[in-house]
């Protein structure tokens, strides 16, 4: 399978600053925001280098470095700086910085001498610059090299095998890392790596183990479902506070958190399976989330635990509010956008975007056209040229419709009873969402989706028709597993994919 270099992301890179430096400033938030490619924004192959990120490479690092050697930060980041008396004792000091911080900062030991350009750096500065000012330097150097940039992987011979490597010791825990908190190995890892722990499988499930249970791997799971589902952007959604009055920005950023932490206690805390997430009769809301719900007996702002049971119309991830709202971006109910996030989403079927003469047949009808968005929408699916893609989306759609806008229930629109049936070829005949959510929870195909797309997010690349037997094999272990989330995080440490890296380089 390939293995293409991967570049820090915007969120690997802030990960990365938080924990080298305890900088929570978010820096690389001043960067470019990365071509989505997979969907998550750690394609490989979408990783263009424009002057523009040049620029911000450099002005991120100066900041950072800056940060770092700020008054009141210099000596907790770096002890030997609380005490410098003398030009021996700086040039100690940028000689211990150079030497201990650098192989965290590039996740690798050094070679002998390497460092030695670094000291000279400081060196040379310290002759017109003060001591914070010529460290800083140091670290910006460090910052802007592609050993911190990057991830580059060169691997080692794997006996019997002429055509794959086997990451280093210090690769596969970069690999690891990364895949489980987004950032680079702490000190038990870089240890494991150093001393052939991460030499076989076994040894890499351990570590990866370890990894999952920490607080920081959920930040992860986070990060993954903000891409997958249609929550990123909830606080910033706009509707007319006349036609809803009861949606504003603080509702859509606690729909997000709702989803969020629903995910985050079905998966560590619950029975952790892809199909119980659409069929849980719980959900997570605070005193005024609840209220927009209609849902009584929760007070207070901290989000709490709530049994659902059908007379709420709640109950699993496509009734969450912010589910529901998130895919519409107008005041107005559009079944096809709803249809087509489940569709591309959640069972990876690709739907290509409409151009030409084609686009202009698809636009969303006018609203005043028919008294349902069933009605409004029927051209597509009737329409020979629309009904290929459209017989799958729209039926999805429908079955959504007694969600308004902003993801409250309704029965009716426009005083018209909402007819919210369905039959799509790939899920077959349901009535509503939770038909509809238990046609997902039972089909393989959106088991076998959700693995991809955790495979596409944690190998950062979109995987290719050629790679079906380490697709299947992952598949297969989530299958096994009953389609527990934790255990495919630690079956993509096992795959081939993940173990090994081709011989020769891409």
């Amino acid at each position: 399978m390939r293995a293409p270099m991967r570049r820090l992301t915007r969120f690997e890179y802030n990960n990365v600053a938080r924990d080298l430096l305890a900088d929570s400033s978010l820096p690389a938030n001043a960067l470019p925001s990365e071509e989505l490619g997979n969907g998550f924004g750690n394609d490989a192959d979408a990783q263009e280098v424009v002057p523009a990120l040049v620029e911000q490479y450099v002005s991120v690092a100066e900041t950072m470095a800056a940060t770092a050697t700020a008054p009141g930060k210099f000596a907790v980041n770096f002890p030997c700086a609380a005490q410098v008396p003398d030009a021996a004792a700086e040039n100690a000091c940028a000689k211990t910085i150079a030497e201990t911080f650098t192989p965290k900062a590039w996740r690798r030991a050094l070679v002998a001498g390497e460092a030695d350009g670094l000291v000279t750096l400081f060196t040379t500065l310290r002759a017109a610059n003060d001591f914070p000012t010529s460290v800083a330097a140091m670290l910006e150097a460090i910052f802007q090299s592609p050993e911190f940039l990057y991830k580059p992987e060169f691997g080692i011979g794997v006996a019997g095998r002429t055509d794959v490597k086997q990451p280093t010791g210090d690769e596969m825990a970069t690999r690891l890392s990364f895949l489980f908190w987004g950032s680079g190995p702490d000190d038990l890892l870089r240890t494991a790596a150093s001393s052939g722990q991460l030499s076989n499988p076994e040894g890499v499930r351990t570590q990866a183990q370890r990894l999952l249970a920490d607080p920081k791997a959920r930040e992860v799971v986070r990060f993954f479902f903000n891409k997958l589902l249609p929550i990123e952007s909830l606080a910033a959604l706009e509707r007319d506070a006349v036609q809803f009055p009861k949606f504003s920005s603080k509702i859509g950023a606690l729909m997000k958190q709702e989803t969020q932490t629903f995910l985050e206690n079905e998966i560590f805390g619950g029975p952790g399976t892809w199909p119980g997430v659409f069929t849980a009769k719980y959900t997570y809301v605070n005193q005024e989330l609840a209220a927009f719900y209609g849902l009584s007996g929760v007070t207070g702002d901290t989000f709490q635990k709530v049994a659902l049971d059908p007379s709420t119309h709640r109950g699993g991830l496509l009734t969450q509010a912010g589910v529901m709202a998130g895919p519409i971006h107008s005041n107005n109910a559009n079944p096809v956008v709803r249809g087509s996030f489940v569709v591309q989403k959640l069972m990876c079927q690709v739907i290509p975007k409409p151009t030409g003469d084609i686009a202009a047949m698809v636009t969303p009808p006018d609203p005043a056209s028919a008294a349902t968005a069933r009605q409004r929408f029927t051209t597509h699916s009737s329409n020979p040229v629309c009904r290929g893609c459209h017989i799958n989306m729209d039926p999805l759609g429908y079955a959504l419709e007694n969600f308004d806008p902003i993801g409250q229930w309704r029965d009716t629109e426009n005083n018209v009873t909402i007819d919210a049936s369905g039959d799509a070829p790939i899920l077959g005949t349901f009535n509503g969402p939770f038909e509809l959510q238990a046609a997902l929870a039972a089909s393989e195909q959106v088991q076998n989706c959700f693995a991809s797309q955790w495979m596409n997010f944690g190998y950062g690349r979109t995987l290719s028709d050629a790679e079906s037997c380490g697709v299947e094999s992952v598949r297969a272990q989530f299958k096994a597993a009953n389609y527990n989330v934790q255990e495919l995080l630690l079956a993509l440490t096992q795959s081939e994919a993940f173990l090994t890296l081709p011989a020769v380089p891409e």
